[in-house]
């Protein structure tokens, strides 16, 4: 009588986060998603370490959170994880103002964005 089980939306090798609500554009958050990209986890979490952009700290987390869903709820070994992919998106945007000259009204828009990281597990070629 019950309901079936969902089933899962990424891949038996594979781990996913999603951080949501990140006071940044979606195009700066790209910049940053797009440096680790296709990289080996450990390599990532180095070049976010050391990186200067601000966000890069949240990236980081995002990360790190998909690292750990992959060894505690699939199973999956650390060393031979890649980031699969890192995408992002567009969230609210927070309409402010400020009063310029000759009555006029200067807009200013301050938007959120949300992003995805999967990890997946590769054999290491011999």
């Amino acid at each position: 009588m019950s309901k079936d089980k969902n089933p899962r939306r990424v891949a038996d090798n594979e781990a996913m986060a999603k951080l949501r609500m990140l006071r940044t554009s979606p195009q700066k958050l790209n910049l940053v998603a797009a440096m680790i990209r296709g990289k080996k986890v450990d390599k990532a979490l180095t070049d976010l370490t050391f990186s200067k952009k601000r966000i890069a700290q949240d990236v980081k987390k995002c990360l790190q959170s998909a690292i750990a869903n992959a060894e505690n709820n699939h199973q999956l070994d650390v060393d031979e994880l890649v980031v699969a992919e890192a995408y992002v998106g567009k969230n609210l945007v927070m309409k402010r103002g400020r009063p310029r000259a000759r009555g006029r009204y200067g807009k200013i828009m301050k938007p959120f964005s949300e992003l995805t990281i999967k990890v997946r597990q590769v054999e290491e070629q011999a």
